[in-house]
C-alpha cells in the first residue's frame, strides 16, 4: 500500500470530525443498510444485465458493486488491519477507478469486456469485505477507530453515488434492447398535473456558499463544497419548479434541435453529430402523430407532458433557455450559488439508505402545489450555467484520498439539487454534482432564473 494513503493522511484531512459525530455502532449500522441498498439494487438484474456497459462513461453494475467494496478494501483493511488477507491482489488492477497514486487501473472502456470474477463471484468478495470489515471495526480499539471511522463515512458516500450510477448506467445500456425490458416497479400513481410556472423573488447581495467545515455540527460533506466563502448575487428570480415535458416539447415542435440560434458552438456540433431531436429515450414512432414515448426503468411510457423534463444535455439546457427568452421571457440558466441560496435550510432529512426499488419508481414525478419552491430536492439535477472550479482557498488533501474531486476540476459544468436515484442524505444545498456540458443520462433537467 502507498505511503501516499497513510492513516494520517486520510483521516486528517477528509472527515476527522466523522467519529465523533457518529457511534461506532451507528456508522456500522450505516454500513450494514447501504451495503445492502447496493444489493437490492441488483437483485432484479440477471448477470447478463450486470455485464452490460453501453459506452465509456458508464460501467457495468457488477463493476459497481466490486468498485464500491474494493474502496474498503483499499483505504480501510489493507493499510489499518494487519490480520487482513486480499481476496484475490488482481482486483487491484480490475477495479481501481482513477487513483493513479494506488495503482494502474485496468482501462474503462474495457470494463464490459471482463467477464470474469463472475457476477456470483463479486458477491461473495462483497461479503467477505464486509465480514472483514466489521470484524475489524467493531474490535478495534478507540485510537484505531477514531481514524478509520472518517474513511467508513467517505466510503458510503461513495458508494451511495455509485448507486445512483448503477441506476443511470444501467438504464442506458437497456435502452438499447428492443424489448424495453421493465426491472423496477412502475409508479403506483400516474403524476398529477402540474401547476402552473410561477416565480420567486430573492434579494442579491454578499451572501456566504459552500459547507461550513463544522462535520460535527454540520453533517458530511465532499471537500470541493468548501471552503465556505462570499459571493455577489444580483437580484434574481427562480422558476417555482422544474421545465416539464409540455414545456419542453414546444422547443422541439418548434424546430429547437434544427435552428443553431440557441446552441452553444459544441453544443450544435455534438447534437448534429449524434443527431439529437429530442431528450434521451425520447421515442418517436409516427412523426405524423406527433407523439413520444420514453423508455423508463419500469419499461416503455408515454411521455407525461406534466413531469419534469430529464435527460438533457447543460447543451439542450441552455438552448432551452436561450429559445424561451426569445419568446418574450427573458430568462436563463441560474447559477450554482443562486440555486444554493434559495435551497439554504430546505434540505430533506438525511437517510442513508439510498434508491431502493419499491420504494421509489426511480422515475421523476410532477410537483405538486405546496412549497413556494417546488422540487429543490429528488426529481431532476438541475444544470447551471456555473463550471465545475475549486473555490477560493480549495486545496486538495494530500495522497490518493485527494484524487476524488480536485482532479475533475476541468470542462465540467455543475448541476445541483439531486434526482429520483439520489440518496436522501446526498441531497444538501451545498452539494455540487457535475458532468460533461454533453452528458444526457443521468436524470438532468432545468429550473429556469432571471434577472430582476
Amino acid at each position: 500500500m502507498p505511503s501516499s494513503v497513510s492513516q494520517a493522511t486520510a483521516s486528517d484531512n477528509i472527515a476527522s470530525a466523522g467519529a465523533q459525530r457518529l457511534s461506532r455502532e451507528t456508522l456500522l449500522a450505516h454500513f450494514e443498510r447501504v451495503r445492502a441498498a447496493t444489493e437490492s439494487l441488483a437483485a432484479p438484474l440477471t448477470p447478463e444485465d450486470q455485464m452490460l456497459q453501453s459506452m465509456e462513461d458508464a460501467s457495468p453494475a457488477r463493476w459497481h458493486r466490486a468498485h464500491t467494496t474494493w474502496f474498503f478494501e483499499t483505504f480501510v483493511l489493507k493499510p489499518h488491519d494487519p490480520t487482513y488477507q486480499p481476496v484475490d491482489p488482481i482486483y487491484d488492477y480490475l477495479f481501481n477507478s482513477y487513483y493513479q497514486s494506488v495503482g494502474p487501473q485496468y482501462p474503462r472502456p474495457n470494463r464490459g469486456l471482463v467477464s470474469r470474477p463472475s457476477v456470483a463471484e463479486v458477491g461473495t468478495y462483497r461479503s467477505q469485505v464486509d465480514a472483514a470489515l466489521l470484524s475489524f471495526a467493531q474490535s478495534t480499539d478507540d485510537d484505531i477507530w477514531q481514524t478509520i471511522a472518517p474513511l467508513i463515512e467517505l466510503g458510503l458516500h461513495h458508494e451511495q453515488q455509485h448507486q445512483e450510477l448503477l441506476v443511470t448506467d444501467l438504464k442506458h445500456a437497456l435502452s438499447f434492447n428492443p424489448m424495453w425490458p421493465a426491472v423496477y416497479p412502475a409508479p403506483q400513481n400516474q403524476s398529477d398535473a402540474a401547476p402552473a410556472l410561477g416565480w420567486v423573488d430573492f434579494p442579491g447581495g454578499i451572501t456566504m456558499c459552500g459547507h461550513s467545515g463544522d462535520l460535527a455540527n454540520d453533517g458530511f460533506a465532499y471537500d470541493c463544497e468548501g471552503p465556505r466563502h462570499q459571493v455577489l448575487l444580483r437580484d434574481y428570480a427562480l422558476a417555482t419548479r422544474p421545465t416539464t415535458n409540455a414545456e419542453y416539447l414546444e422547443f422541439v415542435r418548434d424546430g429547437g434541435y434544427t435552428d443553431p440560434r440557441w446552441w452553444h458552438a459544441e453544443g450544435w456540433d455534438r447534437a448534429q453529430a449524434d443527431q439529437w431531436q429530442a431528450p434521451l429515450y425520447w421515442i418517436q414512432d409516427n412523426t405524423a402523430s406527433d407523439t413520444w414515448t420514453t423508455y423508463t426503468l419500469h419499461g416503455r411510457v408515454d411521455v407525461n407532458p406534466h413531469e419534469p423534463v430529464c435527460h438533457i444535455s447543460f447543451f439542450e439546457a441552455a438552448a432551452y433557455a436561450a429559445w424561451r427568452s426569445e419568446q418574450g421571457c427573458d430568462v436563463r440558466l441560474p447559477t450554482e450559488f443562486e440555486l444554493e441560496h434559495a435551497a439554504a435550510g430546505l434540505e430533506p432529512a438525511g437517510n442513508f439508505a439510498g434508491p431502493q426499488p419499491g420504494q421509489s419508481a426511480l422515475h421523476p414525478k410532477s410537483a405538486d402545489g405546496e412549497a413556494q419552491l417546488k422540487q429543490v430536492f429528488g426529481d431532476v439535477w438541475e444544470w447551471t450555467q456555473s463550471a465545475y472550479t475549486p473555490y477560493p482557498g480549495f486545496k486538495p488533501v494530500a495522497g490518493a484520498i485527494g484524487e476524488y474531486n480536485g482532479k475533475f476540476m476541468a470542462n465540467q459544468m455543475v448541476l445541483r439539487g439531486g434526482s429520483v436515484a439520489t440518496a436522501e442524505n446526498h441531497m444538501r444545498a451545498t452539494y455540487r454534482n457535475f458532468f460533461p456540458a454533453h452528458a444526457r443520462w443521468q436524470f438532468s433537467g432545468l429550473r429556469l432564473a432571471r434577472d430582476t
